[in-house]
Parts: C-alpha cells; structure tokens; sequence
C-alpha cells in the first residue's frame, strides 16, 4: 500500500503543477470563442485522440482509474472507465443525500441544466417515459450489476481534453450530477464513473457528434496501469485481429458466438454470447463453462499444487510448498485458454486468455482463480470478459466500423511519444 500512497502522491503534485496552465489555456479559448473560433480550435477530427493514463490493477487495488478534469477552472476528479456503461458522473455537492468516500472534493454542478425532452435524457429513459412533472431537467438513475447505483441530474459543463494533434480543447460535455450513491459489492473509493458505452450519451459518441474524434474506444491495461483512448490514430488497423460486434447486443461491446478452447484444444463448448466490460475486475463465465473449466484445470494441475482452502480472497486457490514470488510463475502450472469467435473467414480470430491473464497471487502466495461464475451474480448466459483477462492486450470499440480488435502490446509503453497523455 506504501507504494500506492506514494503514486497518489505523485498524482496530486502533477495536477497541481498543471492546473494553472489548464486555466491559462481556459481562458485562451474563451477568447477564441468569443471571436468566432470553433469548440475545436480549428483542428479535425481526422487523425486526433485522445489519451488517458491509467492507475490501479486487479488485485490487490481491485480496480483501475482515470484523472479528468472537469469545470472552470478545470478540477481533477478520478474516475471508472467502464465500457460496460454509457453515463459519466460525478458525484456531486447538489447537495449530496448520500456519496461514498472519493480522492477530491465533491463536484460542484453548474446551472447549465439539461432539459428533460434532450435527446441525451431520452437516450437514458424508456420510450414511455414523462417530463410532465420537471421539463426543465432531466432526472437520470444507472443501475450496475454489483449492484450499486448513481441518482441525479445531467447537467453540461467544460472538459479539459489533450489531442494527440498537440491541441488541448475545452468541450462541453453531458455528465450526470450524482447527489445520492449506493455502494455496491465492488465498490471502489472514486469520484465517479467515466462512462464509455454505446450510447448516445458516453463521452466518446458526444465527443463523436461534436467531430472532435471517431466514435472509437480502446484501452491497454497492465498490472501497474496502462492506458485509455479515445480516437483512431494510437494504432495500426492492419496489425488488429478484429471480429464483428454482435448486433444482438445493443447495450454492450459483445462479439459473435465464441467456441471455449483449453489448452490449444477444443471443449466442445459452442454458441458462447460474450461482452468485454472494463468495468469488472474479474471474468465471468456461465455455470456451464465455468465448471467445465474448473474441472479441467483440477485434472492438468501438477501434484506440486493443492488446494489452499485456508485462502478466500477468491473461490479457488492453488498452493505449492514455496510461495508464488511472480505471476510468471503460474505459467509452469497451468495451461492457457482462448475463445475463438466468428468473422465470416476460414480462419476465426482467436482471443487468448493465458494462466497470468486469469489467475492473480494472492497475499499468501497462492494463485488464485480470477474466473468467476456469473450465473450467480445474475448474467444468466452471458460471459463477461474483464479487466484480468484483457491485460498486456490493447482492447479497441471500434463503433464507427461495428467491430472488436485486439492485440498483444506493453501496456507499460505509452503510445508514441509525439501523442498527449492526460
């Protein structure tokens, strides 16, 4: 934890070091403004993205986050980048009924409400839904599958954003102001959530409406980070193994039917609906696939392993007579996975899952099962690919195109060194 303090520390000094340049630059571009320049400075979209660092890992911190900054001034607020939903928030001085511990001071909305019959407040409401009793603002409730929960109003406000054309831009932006919060059961001590969704309302498709980038999401994570984008020009399209989205998913970044391989080989596990969701630590398999995995990694396991009952940090662990010092290690002892989906040619793009991007090491040095059963928590027959099995790969939303890709990369390694990072 001393060594987590210590980046936090870090954090705080580089936003304080930054944060008057950010007003400087604030205040530039209303002066552009108000002599007739564009939101955007003048730049295209073409060629543009933008670029995140990112903090946290899977275990033990449990989850990864994003600085952004938010208002005029611009303040910093440390957000859950989740693909998984399209609503950004923050929890917010309205004043607040009931908001969890964040890094920084609670948000202070502007009055520049967002008025119920908005094309964004509708794209959060079912089509039945009234503005009867508050036409001028548009009330909004997001419901997460741990089952935690934002209420509150959307609002328009400035965000501070650095193109990787060298440009910083201040757009206006929709985010909801969360007065009243329910912790849910992975509750992570942030100041909201960075929604990065399908819909209409997540950053990347206003940013997309606004053609400042191409409706495109990606993300790199590593166990001491990793990175985020938004925008087309961090990668080469011709180096990605890419696969349709499902069109039977509007709400998710979900890909074909998979087949379920366990080392190198097929289960006979077939017609496999799976969503990538960097909104969840961990990956969920259906009952079926799930126990068919546990039983086979019980039958290839070594009898240098047993398992550590007396260990609950998750489900299953495995222990050996010496501690687990590295995740490497864990490459001796149990073998890779992959999900094979459909693209329409001979060869089917593959996703593979090795033994470091499924298990994690505990505190005791055991390695541990980070594959968890879904129909449990309410997924029914869905799998749900999270942040422990997309690690050391760049994961790309590609929503212009409607496809998934992905590829081995270092995630520890920024995109080239001519492009911003926030």
């Amino acid at each position: 934890m001393g060594k987590v303090k210590q980046i936090l520390i870090m954090i705080f000094i580089l936003l304080a070091v930054s944060g008057a340049s950010s007003v400087d630059q604030l205040h530039k571009w209303r002066k552009s403004m108000s002599s007739g320049a564009s939101s955007s400075s003048g730049v295209s979209r073409v060629g543009s993205s933008v670029i995140f660092q990112l903090y946290g890992n899977v275990y033990p911190n449990g989850f990864y986050f994003v600085q952004v900054f938010v208002g005029h001034p611009p303040r910093p607020y440390f957000l859950d980048p989740d693909t998984g939903s399209d609503l950004t928030w923050l929890q917010c001085d309205a004043p607040c009924v009931r908001c969890t511990k964040g890094f920084h001071p609670l948000y202070r909305p502007t009055n520049d409400l967002v008025v119920c019959r908005d094309p964004l407040c509708a794209s959060l409401h079912s089509s039945d839904y009234r503005c009867d009793d508050n036409p001028e603002q548009c009330d909004y409730m997001v419901e997460y599958a741990d089952g935690g929960s934002s209420l509150g109003v959307l609002v328009n406000d400035l965000f501070t954003l650095n193109l990787t054309s060298g440009v910083r831009i201040f757009p206006r932006l929709t985010l909801g102001c969360g007065y009243d919060q329910l912790p849910g059961v992975s509750d992570h001590p942030l100041d909201g959530v960075l929604g990065l969704g399908k819909g209409k309302s997540s950053i990347v498709s206003q940013l997309s409406d606004q053609r400042v980038v191409k409706n495109v999401v990606g993300q790199c994570l590593s166990g001491k980070g990793g990175y985020l984008f938004l925008g087309e020009d961090v990668y080469d399209s011709s180096r990605i193994t890419w696969t349709p989205m499902s069109r039977d998913h509007t709400k998710h970044y979900a890909a074909g039917s998979a087949e379920f391989f366990f080392d190198g080989k097929s289960t006979g596990i077939k017609n496999l609906n799976v969503i990538f969701d960097s909104g969840s630590s961990y990956t969920y398999f259906n009952s079926q696939i799930y126990h068919s995995l546990i039983s086979s990694i019980k039958k290839g396991l070594s009898r240098k392993l047993r398992e550590a009952t007396d260990d609950r940090t998750l489900p299953f662990c495995w222990k050996r007579e010496k501690p687990f010092e590295s995740i490497r290690d864990v490459n001796k002892y149990f073998k890779p996975l992959a999900l094979r989906f459909p693209n329409g040619r001979k060869a089917k793009p593959q996703f593979e899952i090795p033994p470091e991007a499924y298990l994690i090491i505990s505190s005791k040095g055991n390695a541990c099962l980070g594959i968890l059963n879904g129909t449990d928590i309410g997924l029914d027959n869905l799998n749900m690919i999270g942040d422990i099995s997309m690690q050391n790969k760049m994961l790309i939303y590609d929503n212009e195109k409607q496809a998934i890709g992905w590829t081995a990369a270092n995630c520890d390694q920024p995109p080239s060194s001519n492009r911003a990072t926030l």
